[in-house]
């Protein structure tokens, strides 16, 4: 063999492993594009944590103000019980749709 064929083989070689090794990196299992991929979604998810820490603040301000202020418990009990203190005077008011007063 001609030194000029040994060296083309060995080039044709090299450029195989080269090929593969690109395809691999591009195309095969933990590639460029699944790393891209999972980035996404770890950036998706941070914020997806980010918005459910904000939330579980909110709750936990809400239970240590319910466990120490009894204003608090009042004004549940006001809004979502209908709570009138005794002494106090209950004003309902009521308005009237433009329906019904035709009628009248």
């Amino acid at each position: 063999m001609s030194s000029r064929k040994k060296w083309l083989i060995a080039f044709a070689l090299l450029a195989l492993v080269a090929i593969g090794l690109q395809s691999t990196f591009w195309f095969g299992k933990n590639s460029f594009t699944s790393f891209s991929e999972l980035q996404n979604q770890i950036e998706t998810e941070k914020a997806h944590n980010k918005n459910l820490q904000q939330r579980n603040n909110l709750l936990k301000a809400e239970v240590i103000d319910l466990q120490t202020g009894d204003e608090t418990m009042e004004e549940r009990a006001r809004m979502e019980l209908g709570l009138i203190k005794e002494g106090e005077t209950f004003y309902r008011i009521v308005e009237i749709d433009e329906a019904d007063s035709a009628n009248q």
